[in-house]
């Protein structure tokens, strides 16, 4: 395998794009991009300080009320240029995510879908629309719905320009201005997203886009009391911070979307070569680093040993290597320390189930490779059970009927995605009542899922739901109004 790493693009933005310009961070701080395929640095990017994010929060503050006050249609305009240009960088885009946390190209689809995204909610301003009401004798009442304010959003880096645009679109079709910070692990794309926002020609302010760590602009944004609602995804751990920031500071809204632990049941009479085929994608996919991939597969005791059988054989495809050439469909782990927390679980399950599929780290020494790995018969109450791995691993376990099942896939904290593959649709709606999540598939698993259905999770996997029908209203005050209406001759 040879790894190249000789991309296309030559040049990329690594600064703070803050009140519609691109800055260096106030202290000229910096800090350094290690390609995770040949581990070596590639990139300095600036890191905001407490007075970058503070300024950015401030220039979001200022440019509040005219942009409130502009119509959707006027507000639209600008996210739908945005979506032309989206489409446009696409081939950059899948080059800066390959370099910066090891994300094949063939793959790369975020730029299409936020210009879907983009295009759909500059369609949708129109639809905030409040109620009205006749029921209280000599009163004619109603509801208004305003946007908060500043809005901040710290988005993960499995799939940043997704999350950015899945999380602003929605804040500024709204009327809210904007802040968002990228992680430190993948932030190139997002400041290419920047450069996209400044050739669009959003008024100052209205869209702000900064990078670095949690620990020092994650917590401004967080414990910041011009910051009206904060939006995250990404882990547990960050998520239960946040929310104790906001509850400190001003009660800021919160909207989390954590991690899971995503079981997939497949009964005897499942199309198993379907199940196969899309278990074994939900797992290797993007190396395993999805938070709703099926990293728990239970199958009934009578098609085990068929359905082992053909996963094992279904990983044959992959194609692991340099995710800059277009053959390749499985990357590295996003950096050093993704690959040592994935190489240390399965250290662990080694210890306590079967692995029957996987191998020492694979590639040059230098990238951080970890094999599609399968683990059979591990004890359920083992940590590699409960907890989020967060890489190409996944445990197979067997079950007898629906109530032992059930019980097994609901005993984990997670609840963001789970899957039941049968052709008895009693037996899978039953299924579906069952399960303690936010999504259920029946004969399908993730990553699918539905831009105008709500997407959350139950339990500690997070609080809120996003998606197309539900988005809108995370950045929307209701505002009761009683108008007394006296009656003639009152």
């Amino acid at each position: 395998m040879t790894l190249t790493q000789i991309p296309k693009v030559k040049s990329f933005e690594t600064r703070l794009f803050i009140n519609g310009k691109f800055v260096n961070s106030s202290d000229g701080g910096t800090f350094p991009l290690i390609s995770p395929t040949t581990n070596e640095k590639f990139a300095e990017v600036s890191e905001a300080t407490e007075d970058d994010t503070n300024r950015a929060v401030a220039a979001a503050k200022a440019a509040f009320p005219a942009w409130s006050a502009l119509s959707p249609r006027e507000r639209g305009s600008y996210l739908k240029k945005l979506a032309s240009l989206c489409l446009g960088a696409h081939d950059e885009l899948a080059e800066l995510e390959a370099l910066s946390m090891g994300r094949p190209v063939s793959g790369y689809f975020e730029s299409f879908a936020a210009a879907d995204n983009l295009n759909h909610y500059a369609e949708s301003g129109y639809q905030v629309l409040g109620t009205s009401s006749v029921n209280t004798p000599e009163f004619v009442n109603m509801t208004l719905r305003h946007p908060y304010g500043v809005v901040a959003a710290i988005i993960p880096w499995n799939v940043p320009v997704l999350f950015l645009i899945n999380k602003a679109a929605p804040a500024l079709i709204t009327g809210n201005t904007v802040v968002v910070k990228s992680s430190e692990k993948a932030p190139l794309t997002c400041a290419k997203i920047a450069t996209l926002i400044e050739r669009v020609g959003f008024p100052p302010g209205v869209f702000n886009i900064i990078s670095g760590h949690g620990q020092i602009s994650g917590n401004v944004l967080s414990h910041h009391m011009d910051v009206r609602v904060i939006s995250f995804t990404g882990s547990g751990r960050t998520g239960r911070l946040i929310q104790a920031a906001a509850a400190k500071s001003n009660l800021k809204n919160v909207i989390l979307e954590l991690g899971g632990k995503s079981p997939a049941v497949i009964f005897e009479d499942a199309d198993i070569e379907r199940a196969v085929k899309e278990t074994k994608h939900s797992i290797q996919w993007n190396s395993g680093q999805v938070c709703m991939a099926n990293s728990r597969i239970y199958v009934q005791e009578s098609i085990a040993s068929t359905f082992i059988e053909m996963f094992y054989k279904s990983f044959a495809d992959v194609k692991s290597g340099d995710p800059l050439l277009p053959d390749t469909n499985h990357g590295p782990q996003a950096d050093a320390m993704q690959f040592k927390q994935v190489q240390a679980y399965i250290e662990e399950a080694k210890t306590v189930g079967k692995m029957t599929l996987g191998a020492e780290p694979f590639g040059r020494q230098d990238g951080f490779f970890v094999r599609p790995t399968v683990f059979l018969e591990t004890p359920e109450n083992t940590r590699v059970m409960k907890e989020e791995i967060f890489g190409p691993v996944v445990h197979i376990n067997t079950f007898r009927d629906e109530e032992e099942v059930i019980a097994k896939a609901n005993d984990t904290e997670f609840g963001l995605y789970a899957s039941v593959y049968t052709n008895d649709i009693s037996r899978a709606l039953r299924m579906v009542k069952k399960f303690e999540s936010g999504t259920v598939g029946v004969n399908c698993t993730s990553p699918a899922s539905a831009h105008d259905m709500p997407f959350g999770g139950y339990k500690a996997s997070g609080i809120g739901r996003e998606g197309w029908t539900v988005s809108m209203s995370n950045y929307l005050e209701t505002k009761t109004v009683l108008i007394r209406v006296p009656s003639l001759g009152g």
